[in-house]
This record gives structure tokens, sequence and C-alpha cells, in this order.
């Protein structure tokens, strides 16, 4: 029999014991402008950065069907990743975790529930189960897996080289988000201050599309999906970001870009998994 749960006067069923909804990823924002992604599980919803407005980020789920974080988790200080983030975690009453240097470089209200995680630690929220590793950026920065113990999503955006571990840290990865920030002959020929392209192409900058080719050659069999982030909008192009990513990976591998705003999502399982998982909760329902 499956237990029982009282919430908001409703009575809700909880099968512990069927997994009704495979892991999901929904990335809301990507970019200079603002960063935010959902990674959802059967029972948890995590939103990893807040880089968009708490109203904003409602109305995109509610119109998505999908639930509201129950936590927030931060992965550097930059406001395109955590400048929104405090504010909806005081709107939605929800916990806010931080690595020990994004506290000490952001300020936070002592009235927010703020919760530090070691940049080396696995930590649990829910029933999803989160692997930080550190990696180079002009801030202190982590690529981060999540995973419920079935799928695996990994996430490793601003970051000016790939640093060792890096690849065995996403090996389990089902789904890859990952950064393809700019060409280099883009950036060397366009706009930007001398200062700006060094920052850029520095070890603790952005990744290129080339940098990221290099990395995208050592994924496991397990991927089957891979998604740019993070793309410039004056330093690339979504056709040259997406070429250089297919000619690293093999052809089984879906390759596609995330929108600087607007809604994209992606069930982390493998498709085969995904369709065994629907036609359970089918038949459970």
């Amino acid at each position: 029999m499956p237990s029982v749960r009282y919430a908001f006067g409703r009575v809700r069923l909880v099968r512990s014991s069927l997994r009704m909804r495979p892991l999901a990823v929904t990335v809301l924002a990507s970019g200079s402008a603002g960063n935010a992604t959902l990674f959802t599980s059967d029972r948890t919803s995590v939103l990893v950065d807040g880089g968009v407005a708490p109203r904003t980020l409602e109305t995109a789920l509610e119109e998505r069907g999908l639930p509201l974080p129950d936590a927030i988790v931060v992965t550097h200080a930059h406001q395109d990743h955590v400048g929104e983030a405090p504010r909806i975690a005081k709107r939605l009453r929800i916990p806010l975790y931080v690595t020990r240097a994004t506290a000490k470089a952001t300020l936070l209200s002592s009235k927010l529930d703020v919760r530090t995680y070691d940049n080396r630690e696995p930590f649990a929220i829910g029933d999803l189960e989160l692997a930080p590793l550190p990696v180079p950026h002009d801030a202190a920065q982590v690529a981060l897996t999540i995973s419920d113990g079935h799928a695996c999503a990994g996430i490793v955006t601003d970051l000016g080289e790939i640093p060792p571990g890096l690849a065995a840290h996403l090996a389990g990865c089902d789904v890859l988000l990952i950064e393809s920030n700019h060409d280099v002959a883009m950036l060397e020929r366009g706009p930007y201050p001398e200062f700006l392209k060094n920052r850029m192409r520095s070890a603790r900058g952005h990744l290129s599309n080339l940098q990221t080719h290099a990395l995208l050659r050592r994924v496991t069999k397990r991927t089957h999906t891979v998604v740019l982030m993070h793309l410039s909008r004056t330093n690339n192009r979504e056709d040259l970001a997406l070429e250089t990513a297919r000619d690293a990976l093999p052809a089984r591998v879906e390759v596609m870009v995330a929108p600087a705003r607007g809604l994209l999502h992606i069930e982390a399982c493998p498709p085969n998994e995904a369709r065994k998982m629907r036609q359970l909760s089918l038949f459970a329902g």
C-alpha cells in the first residue's frame, strides 16, 4: 500500500517503491544576462543558480507545469548566477546553498536560510545527490553533477580551462550541460577591449568552442545529450558552436544550444528508460 501524506489540506499518495518521474533538466536562462537551470526528480526540485527574477521563474515553471524549487544551489558569486537567488529564496521560503567562498563574496541577509556546502564533498537535497568539483574561474566556481540514483546530469559553466579530473567527474552523466562560450577568431576580431579579451581567453575566463571540443571528445558511452551553455552573443554563433561540438561527439549523441532566455526541457535518463517509466506511471495510476 502506498503511504499517505497530507499537504495543504489535500491527500497525496506517495509510492516510494515505484519511480513515477524520471530526472529532468530544464534550462530557463543561460548567458551573461542570467543563468538558471532546474533539476527535477520524483520528489525534489533544485534550482542551480538564480539569475532570473522570482516572478519570471514562477511564470515560466507554471506555464510548463513544473514544480517550484525546493532549494537553490549557487555555483559562484557572479551576479548573473547569484543576483536573484536571495530574492527567490526569500519569496519561496526555501534554503540557499552556497560554498564558503561564495558566502564570503556575496552579501546575504541573516534572515535567509543559507547553508554552506564543501566544494569537493557530495551532499543531498531530498532524493537528489549533488557532487561538486572546483573549476578555474575568476570567482570560486564549481562544476556539479546531480543524480537521483538512476540518472545523472552534469552542469559546468564559467571556467577558463579544463582541469584535471573534470572528465572523470562527468563520466557518469546521461546529460551534460557544458559551456561553449566563444569562438576564438570571433573574439579576436570582435569589439571587446583588449583587457576583456584577455580575461575571456585566460585560464580563469570562459571556455572557447575548441576547448569544449577537447572535453567532449572524452565523454563516455553513457552520455546521450549535450547542451551547449553560456554562448556569447557577441563572440560566438550557434552554428559554429554546434558544428565544433558535433565534430567531437559520436552521431548517437544529441547536441543542442541552450537559449539565453526560454525553456529547454530534457529528460536525463536514456530515452528507452524514460519510455518505460512513463508506461509504469500509467499502469500505476
